[in-house]
């Protein structure tokens, strides 16, 4: 209904991670410099930490379209508390290695053999390891285990770890990890973008989905979005996807600040706590990081459902405007939407 109301061509604050809205923050543009540092070393480790909804795994998209993907063989794995053996073996399957019934050492001499066969094509093999913070120490054990293989004295694998702030704190501080944190070469971790920045972020993503100045947004109201997100994008996306669908629900062609309120509170309502001042000066207010997840997914549905009922709503209306039909009668839910 948005994309409709306002002639948008796309969703401008959709939650899955697209590298085409890449959007610079200052933390980001450092990010980028520190993966290509960390990518010319052709060795090593390079790790990359934000809270939920920073912008890692949109970061790690923009770097493998941007970049010259000629010298690399890139496999991609996102997390879910892999066990060392599951682990290995989906890297052995990525590199093209049959692991039925082999064991643990035979396992390691096939993805060694498999490295090599990348090798000699003229490529190294860059492994980007998404939620690693899930992982489990034998299995980042394993991964530096990798790292080990080389060939006539160069590595023949290079690592990117991207994951929340407690892996950066188990890397510096935990037991068991003292050889893999010797051979990180590059760490950062993105911070929430700044309050100057959400103005050019908003105008950056509008403009990627076709904006034509409808709605339009004050100064006030950016200043709005970013105390209530802390400059999360992710967060951000959610508050303005919301305030979007509000302003073409009331026909409102300007957001100011007492609308982005407004919908906020209404948030806090469907969910209690997820549109709270989620900035770092306010820990205290602060929700658990699977539980924020939780509620964007809730929030997410629920704004998709609403959607679809507003749609069901407007045809019903248009039907009874251009036909002879008697005026269509709107349920609870659809006064509600």
């Amino acid at each position: 209904m948005i994309d409709e109301h306002f002639g948008l061509t796309a969703r401008p604050f959709q939650l899955t991670p697209d590298p085409h809205f890449w959007f610079e923050t200052a933390t980001h543009r450092k990010a980028m410099v520190y993966l290509s540092y960390g990518l010319a070393q052709e060795e090593g480790f390079i790790v990359i930490t934000g809270d939920i909804g920073a912008g890692k795994t949109t970061l790690i998209g923009h770097l493998l379209e941007t970049m010259d993907r000629t010298p690399f063989h890139v496999v991609q794995i996102v997390s879910t508390a892999i066990d060392a053996a599951d682990l290995l073996r989906i890297v052995a399957a990525q590199l093209g290695v049959d692991t039925a019934e082999l064991e643990k050492a035979q396992l390691l001499l096939a993805i060694e053999r498999g490295l090599h066969a990348v090798a000699r094509t003229g490529k190294r093999t860059l492994l980007v390891v998404d939620e690693v913070q899930a992982l489990p120490v034998e299995s980042l054990e394993e991964l530096r285990m990798l790292s080990n293989f080389q060939a006539g004295g160069h590595a023949l694998t290079q690592i990117v770890l991207l994951g929340q702030p407690e892996f950066r704190e188990r890397l510096n501080h935990g037991t068991g990890l003292e050889q893999l944190r010797q051979r990180v070469i590059a760490v950062h971790h993105l911070d929430p973008m700044e309050e100057e920045e959400v103005a050019d972020y908003i105008a950056h993503r509008l403009a990627l989905a076709g904006w034509q100045g409808r709605p339009d947004f004050s100064e006030e109201a950016f200043t709005a979005l970013f105390a209530a997100s802390g400059g999360v994008p992710r967060r951000l996306n959610v508050l303005a996807a919301r305030v979007m669908l509000h302003a073409a629900v009331t026909g409102e062609d300007l957001i100011d600040g007492d609308v982005v309120r407004a919908v906020q509170a209404d948030m806090a309502a469907d969910l209690p706590g997820a549109a709270v001042d989620a900035s770092p000066t306010a820990p205290d207010h602060a929700i658990p990081d699977a539980e924020m997840t939780r509620r964007l997914a809730d929030l997410e549905a629920r704004l998709q459902e609403q959607d679809q009922a507003l749609r069901r709503v407007l045809t019903l209306l248009v039907d009874w405007v251009e036909g002879d039909a008697p005026a269509p009668r709107l349920g609870q839910r659809a006064r509600a939407a």
